[in-house]
């Protein structure tokens, strides 16, 4: 049995099957992304010398019998390429065919298989429904697909803008927000250290408002606001500087690869920050970033930075924070994403004043420079926009609307096929006098092994039991009051005891005024009623849980929620099966998960065998788990217990030790969750005895 979860009004009925689990046969799906055919090696193109006549792409004999609905392809070598077109006073020229353009892949022409010209005004399409509310993450695939939606995500890297310039910089977006962007237009917001599944588009421009008017930057502001800040605290500050950059490049390119799987078109990611280093001036290279400076002779002395070695440290350090920036901005290709890098600080002089440390003229300037270049680099390779020494940015603003209004979306395979991992140039060309075309450089191509991996036949599916355990994490969102568990167990003379449990949903009673306060149970077979009571909230020294037994086989458990008055809150039905544990099978009760916040909770869990279980899945990574469950054999034999740590694929990601009871009882597994990262894990528990087994699966989340 596993919990379950109550969302109903008006007695809806869930059924739910119980009792001893076993894992299904896996599986298995194979399939293959085989790449498109390639397309013969043109000759290098003579060299450009003004108008051309276009001969060589020469059109098809029959034009109209092209399709006027490409369909886009794809495989390891298919290239998408979008392109502006412009005159020379900016306004976009949207009257091109696909027999205006030339692709050139290092200098060899290619043939365009797919065309589309990309127009979007902001305003509904009124061939198309409605725009819809966006609740949840099938709303937004959906919304983001439309072609008359645009999609803006903030990017605000509060690590690398000092607050005052984030400040100054708060009216400009907002004015930005509310004179640019249009009604169907898509706007999100993201942290460096938001996770991408809560990154959420919507058209509540308001909201985005908001969100912008309270960001905050950091920038030299090393004091910890979150557990994860406060694990390296008290490192180096040129230590905290490079988690800084990791933290802040992973986060975009886990943004772009996001927004390349919502849909094909041109997406905007508008990236707040001052640059990207690794190096530190010695001024600033505290033992303790904490440390203000102390134990750091250099603080003050602005010379410190006046050496060839210092230069040469700069160097390198540049030269490898250009290689994870070109590997950036290559994702954000992929995924068709454009980095508009706007530069808080405005019209700059130098990177540092003399609030903060004394550094000389020279090598203010240096890495100032230094630090512009990175915002150029990623808007250039991503043809994008660098925004940077504006003191008035709003009219640089208007451009990134102007560039997801009207483009061309452009498709080749690559006639060379490369599996190099090598830089290759794109070069758009528009066969027609006094344009501007924009488009990206080029892409590095994936390696052989990266191309193989691609190519290969995916994993095998997870096991059935994977998925159905998996499937009781996925609660409703709204309408709960309370989870509930069921947990069965080996009762006296062949009968089976139940435990049922419940608690209160926390998040729901801080924002509703009516919460459960009680629930009356009813079980009853066909024939028998086994339990008929109150079970009381906990507090008091009373309990949340009503123990009773039954006789093996299928009875209903009638729910009441209700309030401290006594009032019916919700009604449901759970209708379930007792198991046998009298039989010749290797049996497992059904596990209970108890939670420990803190190591004082985890002795008095321990030591207390009646420990009252937790019905929720859902835990904390300060969080530690104790499992208890029982193993049954035919003739008293003590089966072998064994528990596994899988992930959410159904993969063995570690053993887990087991403590046997000394005697009758439980057998126990602590997991303490702080290592594991946010995600869906589950814990395997076996048995074995004479060559029999069973199984059970518990699933649990780990939430930040």
């Amino acid at each position: 049995m596993s919990s379950s979860r109550w969302r109903v009004r008006g007695g809806a009925r869930i059924r739910r099957a119980a009792g001893r689990s076993r894992w299904a046969a896996p599986v298995l799906a194979a399939w293959m992304l085989l790449p498109g055919a390639g397309v013969p090696a043109q000759e290098p193109r003579a060299p450009r010398t003004g108008q051309t006549d276009g001969s060589a792409t020469a059109a098809p004999e029959d034009a109209d019998a092209r399709p006027q609905t490409p369909v886009f392809r794809s495989g390891i070598n298919f290239v998408r390429v979008d392109a502006i077109v412009t005159d020379d006073d900016g306004n976009p020229i949207l009257d091109l065919t696909q027999d205006d353009f030339r692709v050139f892949e290092d200098d060899v022409e290619q043939t365009i298989e797919s065309f589309r010209l990309v127009e979007v005004t902001g305003e509904p399409d009124p061939t198309l429904p409605p725009p819809s509310s966006i609740r949840n993450e099938f709303d937004q695939e959906r919304e983001a697909a439309r072609p008359d939606s645009r999609i803006f995500v903030f990017f605000l890297d509060d690590y690398h803008v000092r607050d005052s310039n984030a400040i100054r910089l708060r009216s400009t977006l907002v004015e930005f927000i509310e004179t640019q962007l249009r009604p169907t237009d898509l706007v999100g917001v993201m942290y460096p250290l938001t996770p991408i599944m809560d990154v959420r588009l919507t058209r509540n421009h308001a909201q985005i408002v908001r969100a912008l008017n309270g960001f905050e930057g950091v920038k030299y502001n090393y004091e910890p606001r979150n557990m994860y800040e406060h694990q390296y605290v008290n490192f180096p500050t040129a230590t905290v500087e490079m988690i800084r950059n990791d933290v802040s490049l992973s986060a975009l390119k886990g943004l772009v690869i996001y927004l390349g799987g919502l849909r094909e078109g041109r997406k905007s990611v508008i990236v707040l920050s001052e640059g990207y280093t690794n190096y530190v001036p010695p001024q600033l290279r505290d033992m303790n970033a904490l440390g203000g400076g102390l134990f750091n002779p250099q603080r003050y002395d602005p010379l410190a930075g006046e050496s060839h070695f210092e230069e040469t440290q700069q160097f390198f350090e540049s030269s490898y924070m250009r290689t994870e920036l070109l590997y950036t901005a290559d994702l954000a290709n992929k995924n068709n994403t454009s980095f508009y890098m706007l530069d808080p600080r405005g019209l700059a002089t130098g990177e540092f004043d003399s609030s903060n440390v004394t550094i000389d003229m020279r090598t203010d300037y240096r890495l100032l420079r230094e630090l512009q270049d990175t915002l150029r680099l990623l808007a250039d390779e991503t043809d994008g926009r660098a925004i940077v020494n504006r003191n008035n940015m709003l009219p640089d603003l208007t451009r990134i609307v102007a560039d997801q209004s009207a483009y061309y979306l452009l498709g080749y395979t690559s006639s060379s096929s490369p599996t190099d991992g090598e830089f290759h140039e794109i070069d758009v060309e528009v066969l027609r006098d006094d344009v501007r075309v924009r488009a990206r450089r080029g892409y590095y191509a994936l390696t052989a092994a990266n191309a193989a991996r691609v190519l290969a036949p995916p994993r095998p599916a997870p096991p059935r039991a994977v998925d159905t355990a998996l499937a009781s994490l996925a609660e409703p969102m709204r309408g709960r009051y309370v989870r509930t568990w069921v947990g069965a167990r080996r009762g006296d003379n062949g009968r089976t005891q139940l435990t049922f449990v419940w608690e209160p949903i926390g998040g729901e009673r801080s924002r509703r005024q009516e919460s459960a306060s009680q629930v009356m149970l009813m079980a009853m077979s066909d024939s028998s009623a086994y339990f008929r009571g109150e079970v009381p909230g906990g507090g008091a020294g009373r309990a949340p849980r009503a123990s009773f037994e039954v006789d093996p086989g299928a009875l209903e458990l009638n729910i009441a929620i209700e309030d401290e008055y006594g009032d019916v809150l919700d009604r449901a039905i759970d209708e379930l099966v007792a198991p046998d544990f009298t039989g010749p099978d290797v049996a497992l009760s059904t596990p209970q998960v108890l939670r420990a916040r803190n190591a004082v909770e985890l002795r008095r869990l321990l030591a207390d065998a009646d420990a009252l279980p937790t019905a929720s899945r859902f835990f904390r990574r300060n969080d530690q788990l104790l499992v208890r469950v029982e193993a049954y054999a035919p003739g008293g034999v003590a089966p072998r217990v064994r528990a596994q740590l899988l992930s959410r694929e159904g993969t063995v990601m570690m053993e887990l030790p087991v403590d046997a009871p000394e005697a009758a009882g439980p057998h126990q597994v602590l997991l303490q969750l702080s290592p594991f990262p946010r995600g869906d894990y589950l814990i395997e528990l076996s048995a074995e005895a004479g060559g029999e087994s069973a199984s059970a699966l518990v699933a649990f989340r780990v939430q930040p």
